[in-house]
């Protein structure tokens, strides 16, 4: 890059650097806390609905709504009906988020109803009850009823053939149908999370019995389904039926939703969709939600960076996912000039990149290094190797936190010594550590051999998505190079990085540390003890899969992991605050004194690009899968308005 050009863009990003720290912090509305009051509660008794289904030959719009509808608050104003919303595949999950039985508050701490009215949780933890809204329509005007919740537990979480391995969560459980809005999930263990684990998977629970019983053996002749199979070109009735859930081809204007859109159009590179009029929610002011009346969301914009351009000019109406931190200059530029808004939000993540040594490595000596009989000198020494406050200056325009891996501040069990352990710059403490351990530069080539006088040679393999890896991993081979240490990156493709963690040939890699807030944290502890094997979770394969098994396969942990292996379930199954907060602490503590993963740099800027004519978006969230993106920000109330130019 030319001089004066490298000093044009300095000064870019010094000007995204202070509309950062100089955003406003704006209240959010406190409805969104809370349950949701309905239109009973709120004295509402007139609807409307968009002037797109007048003529459409449907029932009034008091008899699509349930008995009594749920009202969801906007966050500024009440908006207007219509247009047609332009978006890409990346950001579908985000736009126009699924509709689940409980939802997530948005503090991210607990889950409130939504489709549900109510749910209860036994003494014993062992039997979660679940009550529905009486008069919820899926988008073909079909009841929403207990039966479409037993459909999808009893043939799809249960069912041997779509799901050769029971999810660990639901493993054992029985599905109770008490009437046709009333039903339990019934455990042989107490699990009362099991709530938070519903709120967040809750379009995985629910399915539209009435169409895809058709498509299912439990429910059609095996032989007319498998002529149908062929009529349709797919080698298994699993393949047809998971690209028809998925929305994959044509038929996906067949299959109802809940959600605030239903698809009405597929083709191989767009899909159409136009707004539910069964959607169950109305505004404070009885308008049937959603405000916008259309999307047109382009299916094969695999090209990041088309869709930054294309976001920085305005021409998507909402781009998230694929923007990086790094774009922000250039999405601000285009909001200079008025083509664009841009919020910056914060990733949940506490750390964007999370190193993951493998403890469970086949190779003695590493093994030893990153383990040995739980001695933690080696890993601290690579910790205080990393000067995260130059990283976060680099690459997140200093607006980041330098963080360990622990829980999330918006956490119950946050403690901020967690955060900090072993945080501090200071490669002379590292130098001092690595000496102790035997690890001297031998050959005269400035980096560190094993004590045998062998080659220390580390290989972290990672896949570059969601959060800037790349960069990050590039400074922190530097700064290891600077004490000694020999760090080869290699960035690898999906398949790959699944192919190689699951079969355990990864030295080290590194993952953004989510999965860290009151939500997720007592079901997905990944970074505290080993409890499965991932494509994203190396660091203990072999007792991981021995927790999983029962002690069948893998390698029995040593006492230490076993014994957070105990608190982990702990967790999990206490059925009182105080005993729960004891299993939490105890998992967080011994993350802070041995630093399973190494943190980076955590609650990183995101940016949000959305055109001047959406309204209604909240300015600063919080960015992440945990609180599914978008869901506790209400979606269905934005609105498109293409003569008002106000932000």
């Amino acid at each position: 890059m030319k001089p004066g050009l490298a000093s044009a863009w300095v000064g870019i990003a010094l000007g995204a650097t202070v509309c950062l720290a100089e955003e406003r912090p704006v209240d959010m509305p406190p409805e969104w806390f809370a349950p949701p009051k309905t239109a009973s509660e709120l004295g509402i008794t007139r609807f409307s609905q968009s002037p797109l289904l007048d003529g459409r030959d449907l029932p009034p719009v008091e008899e699509r709504l349930p008995d009594d509808p749920v009202v969801s608050h906007p966050y500024e104003r009440i908006g207007k009906y219509g247009g047609k919303a332009r978006i890409t595949l990346w950001d579908n999950w985000h736009f126009f988020n699924w509709e689940h039985a409980l939802t997530i508050s948005a503090d991210l701490r607990n889950v409130l109803p939504n489709l549900a009215e109510s749910w209860s949780v036994s003494e014993d933890g062992r039997v979660t009850t679940v009550r529905l809204r009486p008069g919820i329509k899926w988008s073909d005007g079909a009841p929403l009823t207990s039966s479409d919740f037993m459909f999808r537990f009893n043939h799809d979480w249960m069912d041997p053939e779509m799901q050769p391995l029971t999810n660990v969560a639901v493993r054992g459980a029985r599905f109770v149908t008490i009437d046709d809005l009333t039903f339990q999930y019934v455990f042989p263990k107490p699990n009362p999370m099991f709530p938070n684990y519903f709120a967040f998977f809750g379009s995985h629970f629910v399915e539209p019995m009435h169409f895809f019983k058709d498509y299912h053996p439990a429910y059609r002749d095996r032989e007319e389904l498998e002529a149908l199979v062929k009529e349709k070109g797919f080698v298994t009735w699993l393949a047809m039926y998971r690209q028809l859930r998925g929305w994959g081809d044509e038929d996906a204007t067949k299959v109802p939703t809940l959600r605030s859109h239903k698809v009405v159009q597929r083709t191989p590179t767009k899909m159409r969709l136009e707004r539910n009029p069964y959607y169950f929610k109305i505004d404070p002011a009885g308008n049937q939600l959603p405000y916008i009346d259309a999307i047109d969301m382009i299916v094969l914009m695999e090209n990041s960076q088309m869709i930054t351009f294309q976001a920085t000019t305005g021409q998507l109406d909402f781009a998230a996912l694929p923007l990086e931190t790094q774009n922000i200059p250039l999405l601000k530029l285009g909001e200079a000039k008025g083509l664009n808004k841009v919020h910056i939000w914060r990733r949940l993540h506490v750390s964007d990149t999370a190193i993951q040594p493998n403890y469970n490595y086949d190779d003695p000596k590493y093994r030893e290094l990153v383990w040995g009989k739980g001695e933690r000198r080696f890993i601290r020494a690579l910790s205080h190797a990393i000067d995260r406050d130059q990283m976060n200056e680099v690459i997140y325009f200093g607006q980041g936190t330098p963080s360990q891996v622990t829980a999330h501040w918006s956490s119950r069990w946050y403690e901020k010594r967690f955060a900090e352990a072993h945080l501090r710059y200071d490669p002379d403490y590292s130098r001092e550590l690595l000496d102790e351990l035997g690890l001297f530069d031998v050959d005269g080539d400035g980096l560190r051999e094993y004590p045998d006088g062998s080659s220390l040679i580390i290989t972290l393999e990672y896949l570059d998505f969601e959060t800037p890896k790349g960069i990050a991993l590039e400074l922190v081979r530097d700064y290891w190079r600077e004490v000694g240490i020999d760090l080869r990156l290699k960035s690898v493709e999906s398949r790959l990085q699944t192919e190689r963690a699951m079969a355990n040939k990864m030295q080290m890699t590194a993952w953004h540390a989510d999965k860290v807030t009151d939500i997720l944290f007592p079901h997905w502890p990944d970074w505290f003890y080993p409890h499965r094997i991932g494509w994203d979770m190396i660091m203990w394969n072999h007792w991981g899969r021995y927790h999983q098994s029962d002690g069948e396969l893998g390698e029995e942990p040593p006492e230490l992991i076993r014994n957070l292996q105990y608190w982990g379930g702990e967790l999990l199954r206490a059925t009182d605050e105080e005993h729960r907060t004891k299993a939490a602490k105890t998992l967080l503590r011994a993350h802070a004194d041995n630093l399973w993963a190494i943190g980076t740099v955590g609650h990183a800027p995101q940016p949000v690009a959305v055109s001047r004519r959406l309204k209604n978006v909240w300015p600063a969230g919080i960015w992440g899968a945990d609180n599914r993106w978008t869901m506790a920000y209400h979606p269905a109330t934005w609105y498109l308005d293409d003569t008002d130019e106000a932000p």
